[in-house]
């Protein structure tokens, strides 16, 4: 395998040295207590119109990015990744400011449950409160409740199709489009190549999807709950259209390929861009590459295709 990675992703990987690893495999709690420590939020973020924090009857938080423009704009739910178990609505500031501001949408992120205190199916059930909550006036008169997009990052790609899946299902409130970046659809045992190909040395590892699998489900039977892994699902249509991003060095390269063919099998708008030389969370989380800006910017232009109305 020729690795023609982004000099930039190789930069980010030579100073990310791994630890030695512990005698005792880490907790949950340890691995988010690890990952705020490490996180830092930068300098200088976009300025928003308004940003708010807002707490559902259901006990769900969810702060929404409002852009300057005149009300009512859109929404556009944003779900964090960090594989059910890690991770906060805080780590995606840059992304939601930027897609805020360029696509002139609202940007709703959801603090949903994590695992293992509240394994599946909280945190969909979680997600998909907010849609309704959106979907019934509950953000006020600046967030139009007809007009709602989803979309996520890796375990928040997973969560956004499976929201998607959900609304159809229950008849719930009609979805506008969804955004699926990294996204989460298969397990490690389902023989993707890219899980063998990329399984260490490129940010995140096959032992760390195992990992969050392992917090996540609490019955192996659960496995093949499409509301788990959408890729276990028979029936994709009446999806709302998609925009898939993969990176090109990441274990979950191939998963959400595949599935993004599937949608478009089943008769769903596909649009899929294979991000070369970059690695798991060049969207949302290493948004000092010169990728995530970009990433940024398609992800706005996506939106705002879909929001524009037609003659």
């Amino acid at each position: 395998m020729t690795v023609t990675l982004d000099p930039a992703v190789k930069e980010l990987l030579a100073r990310s040295v791994a630890p030695e690893a512990p005698a005792t495999p880490p907790t949950a709690a340890e691995l988010r207590a690890a990952f705020a420590a490490s996180w830092r939020r930068p300098e200088t973020v976009e300025e928003v119109a308004s940003v708010t924090d807002h707490v559902l009857p259901s006990g769900v938080r969810v702060r929404i990015y409002l852009p300057d423009v005149a009300s009512p704009v859109p929404a556009f739910v944003w779900i964090h990744g960090g594989g059910w178990t890690i991770g906060s609505i805080d780590e995606n500031e840059v992304a939601s400011r930027a897609v805020c501001n360029a696509a002139k949408v609202a940007v709703v992120a959801v603090d949903y449950r994590l695992a293992p205190e509240h394994p599946y199916p909280a945190a969909p059930d979680d997600c998909y409160a907010v849609v309704e909550w959106l979907a019934t006036g509950g953000a006020g008169p600046a967030v139009d409740p007809g007009r709602i997009a989803i979309g996520g990052e890796s375990a928040g790609g997973n969560l956004s199709t499976v929201v998607s899946m959900m609304s159809r299902d229950r008849g719930g409130p009609p979805l506008a489009a969804q955004v699926l970046i990294c996204p989460v659809y298969g397990h490690p045992d389902d023989g993707f190549r890219s899980y063998v190909d990329f399984a260490e040395g490129f940010g995140m590892t096959a032992g760390a999807m195992r990992f969050f699998f392992d917090q996540y489900v609490s019955d192996p039977a659960q496995l093949n709950d499409p509301y788990l892994l959408p890729l276990r699902a028979s029936d994709l249509t009446k999806l709302p259209t998609a925009l898939v991003l993969t990176a090109e060095y990441d274990v979950l390269r191939d998963e959400g390929e595949e599935f993004a063919r599937r949608l478009a099998d089943a008769g769903t708008r596909v649009e899929m861009t294979r991000y070369s030389g970059q690695i798991h969370g060049f969207y949302g989380l290493y948004t000092d590459l010169p990728a995530s800006p970009r990433s940024h910017r398609h992800v706005a232009s996506f939106l705002t295709r879909v929001f524009t109305p037609h003659p």
